[in-house]
């Protein structure tokens, strides 16, 4: 896997150190409990579900969703880690198209080691594509332990097979 950089001039001298990334949900291992959904099966508000994708340097994706008819990675020589994300619906949940959708855990697990280079966030995420919004950085293992800050994240696209595509940049604080 490819080691990620951290820090650029601008994020040292303003007191923190900036990580930016794609990710690609493969949407082949979204899944949901049985209740509630709606009459057309997707979940509704209340719903808990677990899923998870490949992160990629910035600028891999490209319109791309990352994913391949299989669920492996398109890029497979630019993974950096693995995406979790465990949460449940809410408002609109699965039929959301602007707004918060669900509440989530998020863990960004970097490298071969499982959990020891993770940056973990928990927050809102929006249905809107391209809509920037934050969430608080609450943790992480390795030389993020202890992290702190805030995350960045647009929302790139969205495929109903392989899943969200999105970019985000940790603002982690020194």
């Amino acid at each position: 896997m490819l080691l990620v950089q951290l820090s650029t001039p601008a994020a040292a001298q303003a007191g923190a150190e900036t990580l930016t990334f794609e990710v690609a949900e493969n949407g082949f291992t979204f899944t949901f409990d049985d209740a509630p959904v709606f009459e057309d099966g997707f979940p509704a508000h209340g719903n808990f579900f677990i899923t998870q994708g490949y992160i990629y340097p910035t600028g891999t994706l490209n319109g791309s969703t990352g994913i391949l008819e299989d669920g492996s990675p398109e890029f497979p020589d630019k993974v950096l880690g693995t995406w979790y994300c465990t949460g449940v619906q809410v408002g609109d949940a699965a039929h959301s198209e602007s707004g918060v959708w669900v509440v989530a855990t998020e863990v960004y697990e970097f490298g071969d080691v499982p959990g020891a280079e993770t940056l973990i966030t928990d927050g809102i995420e929006l249905a809107d594509v391209n809509l920037p919004y934050t969430r608080p950085i609450t943790g992480g293992t390795g030389r993020y332990l202890g992290a702190r800050g805030e995350v960045m994240k647009r929302t790139l696209g969205f495929d109903p097979v392989s899943g969200v595509t999105f970019e985000v940049e940790f603002r982690l604080m020194n």
